[in-house]
């Protein structure tokens, strides 16, 4: 197998000619007969005991010569890539040249490869650090949700209905005396203030105690998914059946013993303070490096190939579908409610995916140019973790992740900490910009 030429085309298309030899196809004809004549049926013979000559005589000299260009290929096509020093970012279109079982085969592989590009101003970069801290009032927001999630459903009999609370309410609905389909309920749980109904209906009940039955009038909107009820008033006669709420535990030290492992409040604000602190570092450092690499890609320079963009955004769409699958949910039902078709969704990703492909580039480039190298220390660290986070042994992590893959995605890694260690910062308390302008 040879490469025997490698044209650079326009907009980042490479053109290969490889030739296969007679040789190497002969040995691969071999090994397919070898493999496929126990399958064929040759009369006068036991199924898979015809002589070759007697199956290319009936069948055709060619009859294993397909499958065997289709073994050889991917072979050689491999070996033309990495001598023709190419990084090929699609499959590749084939055409078959020339195929002959005593002068071999040729074929004109013509594939679309990572662009050339270029990065500057990436050492030194000028930025604002914010840092966030922890308040008083994230502590006690904490706590809140601590209460909340540990209050007990009361009913309420001695105020009525407020926001935030939750009902049970009989309702039927009428256009002009009539009612309509789909407009009536009964002992329907409806939490005031979760927009649940139309835009005003809600407010209405608030107000009302437990018994009361009122007129709640309301338009539904003009995007209203039924034709026949698109921008019409519409009078909803109501009772409140029942009003419920939330009781919150007191806070105090037995409240403490009760959700922690702590035996005071002020222990519990401390750990609270100390994990939202944590929280707040990681909020730091990620705007931080999302700010220096946005201020890299302003330096970024090169044609990147469009199929590029649309491979990530591929890939975007698979992970979406797995985690609408992880739901009970398809993306055929998704864009079903979401009003969109594949081709409109696809679209809400371009802009991340035209990012996230420029940074990655980027930062290849900044690894070539700073010759950077991942250890082989650092990879096996990079395999452990990786185990770690899929519960499963590193090596057999190597079956599916290739060491190509793990030393990018550490050179990418050390890339953007050499970006982030020669930066000129400047820290800011976060907060303290709005409160100066």
């Amino acid at each position: 197998m040879s490469l025997t030429s490698a044209v650079k085309k326009e907009n980042n298309i490479y053109e290969l000619e490889v030739a296969v030899s007679a040789e190497d196809l002969k040995a691969a004809t071999d090994n397919v007969f070898k493999r496929k004549v126990k399958d064929i049926n040759v009369p006068g013979f036991r199924k898979g005991k015809a002589p070759r000559k007697i199956i290319e005589k009936m069948y055709g000299e060619g009859i294993f010569m397909e499958d065997a260009v289709n073994d050889i290929y991917p072979t050689a096509y491999s070996a033309a890539v990495e001598e023709a020093g190419i990084d090929p970012v699609d499959r590749a279109n084939v055409e078959m040249l020339t195929m002959d079982m005593e002068t071999g085969f040729t074929f004109k592989a013509t594939v679309t490869v990572k662009p050339e590009v270029s990065v500057k101003d990436y050492k030194g970069i000028k930025a604002e650090k914010k840092i966030y801290k922890v308040t008083d009032e994230d502590i006690d927001a904490e706590i809140a949700r601590m209460r909340d999630r540990n209050a007990r459903i009361i009913t309420i009999e001695d105020r009525p209905a407020k926001m935030d609370d939750m009902t049970v309410i009989d309702f039927e609905g009428s256009i002009d005396g009539v009612p309509f389909e789909g407009g009536k309920g009964d002992g329907y749980q409806l939490t005031l203030g979760s927009h649940s109904f139309i835009d005003g209906f809600e407010e209405q009940i608030v107000g009302h105690n437990t018994g009361d039955e009122f007129d709640v009038n309301v338009s539904f909107p003009e995007e209203y998914h039924a034709e026949e009820l698109k921008g019409k008033p519409a009078v909803f006669k109501v009772k409140l059946v029942e009003i419920k709420g939330k009781e919150l535990p007191e806070l105090d030290d037995e409240f403490v013993k009760d959700v922690s492992e702590f035996d005071t409040l002020a222990e519990l604000r401390a750990d609270i303070e100390k994990k939202q602190q944590e929280i707040k570092e990681k909020q730091t450092n990620d705007e931080f490096e999302n700010q220096l690499v946005d201020k890299v890609i302003e330096g970024f320079e090169g044609d990147v190939p469009d199929v590029m963009y649309e491979n990530r955004i591929d890939e975007i769409v698979r992970d979406f579908e797995y985690r609408l699958s992880s739901q009970g949910m398809n993306i055929d039902l998704y864009l079903q409610y979401t009003g969109m078709d594949m081709e409109s969704f696809r679209k809400t990703f371009r802009d991340q995916a035209e990012h996230q492909v420029k940074i990655r580039l980027a930062l290849e480039k900044i690894v070539e140019l700073e010759g950077i190298e991942p250890t082989e220390d650092e990879i096996a660290k990079e395999y452990e973790k990786v185990a770690e986070m899929y519960n499963m042994e590193a090596e057999k992590v190597k079956a599916f992740v290739t060491e190509k893959d793990v030393k990018a995605d550490i050179a990418s890694n050390k890339a953007i900490d050499l970006i982030r260690d020669s930066a000129v910062v400047t820290e800011v308390e976060a907060g303290q910009d709005e409160k100066n302008a």
